[in-house]
């Protein structure tokens, strides 16, 4: 498992079964896509769309498909559709069909966030 006791710099997301929990925070209608930190607990994404008829969702999980160079279908906003906190679901089982262990695959995309965001890993 990968350790989140890093004075809560990383709290911003969870491992489960099913794959990596994130806690975002969106600022929509910004001037361009991008990670810009943490905030409160989240990682913060400003996103140009607007939120209206799920326009921000969709411009959010497509931002982090193509940032973390991962399917859209991996992702799932398991909740806060219509806040601007969400939780995301980014699938990536902790083990494959052949048991291997996919937790270099979980570290590989939690550093390429934090990298994203700017945000120290220790």
């Amino acid at each position: 498992m990968i350790s989140t006791q890093n004075s809560g710099r990383m709290s911003f997301f969870k491992e489960t079964s099913q794959g990596l929990l994130i806690n975002i925070y969106v600022q929509p209608r910004a001037s361009r896509n991008k990670i810009v930190g943490l905030h409160n607990g989240a990682l913060k994404i400003s996103i140009q769309a607007a939120p209206v008829d799920d326009a921000a969702n969709r411009m959010c999980i497509e931002f982090l498909s193509k940032s973390l160079c991962m399917p859209r279908s991996a992702f799932d906003i398991v909740n806060g559709h219509t806040s601007r906190t969400k939780r995301v679901l980014l699938r990536c089982p902790q083990a494959s069909p052949d048991g291997h262990t996919q937790i270099d695959n979980r570290k590989d995309i939690l550093d390429r966030l934090i990298s994203l965001a700017g945000v120290d890993s220790c």
